[in-house]
């Protein structure tokens, strides 16, 4: 009886392995879902990592947008320093320079009033007394005309040029009128008269000519 269960067992053990064997279909079914749901979860990683570039670059273009606006308005303040510094070193030197040419101006005015002096005593010597048999007197004349040359040199050495504008037309920069009056022969807006001379420092009028001017009949 045993040995008759024993062959029973042997002869049944093939059929129950193979009622266990799993199916082809069954397997295939089984690894496509598997490499199905690897796929989505690789799927999902780049769409992640997208999302985050993405987000990424949202966030990048702000900051460097400020950072670009804090270099232009940088670039501004140094270039309106620079120009500041410039227009400052310029008007220094224009300071400095003028002070050099124009800083004896008081000076100049002051050794004017001698040169008047000389002029006037130049010219209030009678020609017809300045002769050999007076040689005092002119010696003296000689003297004084030779100083008021001298003083004109340095004067003109200094950038002080005198004024007489005798003929000349009549310029308001330059020229002082006393009066006006109609003179035969003189075109209007002339200088008929020069009662005074002037003097020019570099340019720029230091005395105005005090001058008569021709007017119309």
């Amino acid at each position: 009886m045993a040995a008759r269960c024993v062959r029973l067992a042997r002869r049944s053990l093939p059929a129950l392995a193979l009622s266990l064997r799993p199916s082809p279909r069954l397997l295939c079914t089984a690894t496509k879902q598997k490499n199905s749901g690897q796929n989505a979860e690789e799927d999902v990683r780049p769409s992640e990592q997208k999302t985050d570039a993405r987000s990424a670059e949202k966030t990048d273009p702000d900051g460097k947008i400020k950072l670009e606006e804090q270099l232009k308005e940088t670039m501004e303040k140094y270039k309106r320093a620079l120009a500041d510094t410039e227009n400052l070193r310029q008007r220094t030197q224009k300071l400095v320079e003028e002070a050099k040419l124009y800083g004896i101006q008081g000076f100049c005015k002051d050794l004017l009033e001698v040169a008047d002096i000389l002029e006037k005593a130049t010219q209030s010597v009678p020609k017809e007394e300045i002769k050999d048999d007076n040689p005092h007197l002119k010696s003296l004349y000689e003297g004084l005309v030779m100083t008021e040359v001298q003083i004109q040199k340095v004067f003109t050495k200094h950038g002080l040029l005198r004024l007489d504008p005798l003929g000349a037309k009549f310029d308001p920069y330059e020229h002082e009128a006393l009066f006006h009056t109609p003179v035969e022969g003189k075109e209007p807006g002339t200088v008929a008269l020069v009662n005074k001379v002037g003097y020019k420092l570099h340019g720029r009028t230091l005395r105005p000519a005090l001058v008569g001017v021709v007017k119309e009949a």
